[in-house]
């Protein structure tokens, strides 16, 4: 079953500069229990989609352009509007913010804001709701969680607060979490564990998974299908071990290559060279032919945006030949 299926959706920024496209018509389908990676570089669309999903994207500047965002077969999350959205999000929509720190409030203790989406969505209050609270922290792994629910944000540490995050985003048992990078600011050993309690909670709960972010590693570690992004378009989607095993496009290959763990020592690092298009400016051809050095650049579409299609089944990459063409010399080189 389809828990969100997301078709064409397309976010404008209206500023001094010019319409910022932030996100240029991507399409996505998450069914149940399943974990769908969003990954690409800062800037490329990937946090702003799923805002958009939530109704958080501020109006203005901000403007839907197009696009449905069908939940649970029934809610288009984009027509909704505020009023639409609120018993939907925090109770059938959880989330997972990048910083903890901003996102939970400095001067509420732990348990308010543990058992504020209790009382709103549930209408559960007093010693069940701060019972249910207490089981939520310990779930994540908050020891002596009786205590410390009744501690301030700044008491924990970065990790426990990503924690306390998760532990608000689940509390309400929704079928649908979207985590944004929710392990950017934290360290490596940190990390895996939080990494492993999202997955723990994910098999018990049978929640849906939209996980954002920049890394490779982590993708790998966590998503059962990937999608690629770039410049505010998908330009893969496939099954994790497809795409590590046989990566398309030349944006995605360069993503593989950037991950430290696969260079052979001694090798240098590959990098992507030059920044991400200026996305005020329309983009009338391919968007990554500028830094495109593992394909053909001087094959890439200049004027027409490459389609997403289906190469191959369930593997779907943007139809540009000079994307999905092989450079003569596509591996670093050795010192």
């Amino acid at each position: 079953m389809s828990v969100l299926d997301v078709k064409d959706l397309q976010v404008h920024f209206h500023t001094r500069h010019g319409v910022v496209r932030a996100v240029d018509g991507v399409s996505l389908r998450v069914e149940a229990g399943q974990t769908v990676g969003i990954v690409g570089e800062s800037g490329s669309g990937k946090s702003v989609s799923c805002y958009a999903l939530m109704g958080l994207i501020p109006m203005p500047p901000g403007r839907i352009a197009g696009g449905s965002a069908i939940f649970e077969g029934a809610s288009d999350l984009l027509s909704l509007g505020e009023r639409g959205l609120r018993p939907i999000r925090g109770k059938r929509i959880g989330m997972i913010f990048q910083d903890p720190m901003s996102s939970l409030n400095p001067y509420l203790r732990i348990g308010r804001q543990l058992t504020e989406p209790l009382e709103i969505h549930e209408g559960m209050r007093g010693r069940a709701a701060l019972h249910r609270a207490i089981e939520a922290l310990e779930k994540v792994g908050i020891a002596d969680a009786e205590k410390r629910i009744q501690s301030y944000p700044h008491e924990f540490s970065g990790g426990m607060r990503q924690r306390v995050m998760i532990a608000m985003a689940l509390i309400t048992r929704p079928s649908l979490l979207i985590a944004d990078e929710p392990t950017t600011a934290l360290d490596v050993t940190v990390q895996k564990q939080v990494l492993e309690l999202i997955r723990t909670l994910q098999r018990e709960t049978g929640t849906a998974v939209v996980f954002i972010t920049h890394d490779l590693g982590v993708v790998s570690e966590m998503c059962d299908e990937v999608n690629v992004m770039y410049a505010g378009r998908i330009v893969e989607r496939a099954e994790t071990s497809r795409l590590f095993a046989n990566p398309r496009h030349a944006y995605t290959r360069a993503l593989r290559h950037s991950i430290p763990a696969l260079a052979a020592k001694g090798q240098l690092l590959h990098t992507i060279p030059g920044l991400p298009p200026d996305p005020t400016i329309p983009i009338t051809g391919c968007a990554f032919r500028p830094r495109n050095t593992l394909g053909r650049p001087e094959q890439c579409l200049t004027d027409v945006r490459p389609p997403l299609v289906e190469i191959e089944p369930g593997h779907w990459v943007q139809d540009c030949q000079g994307c999905l063409a092989t450079a003569a010399n596509t591996e670093p080189a050795t010192p």
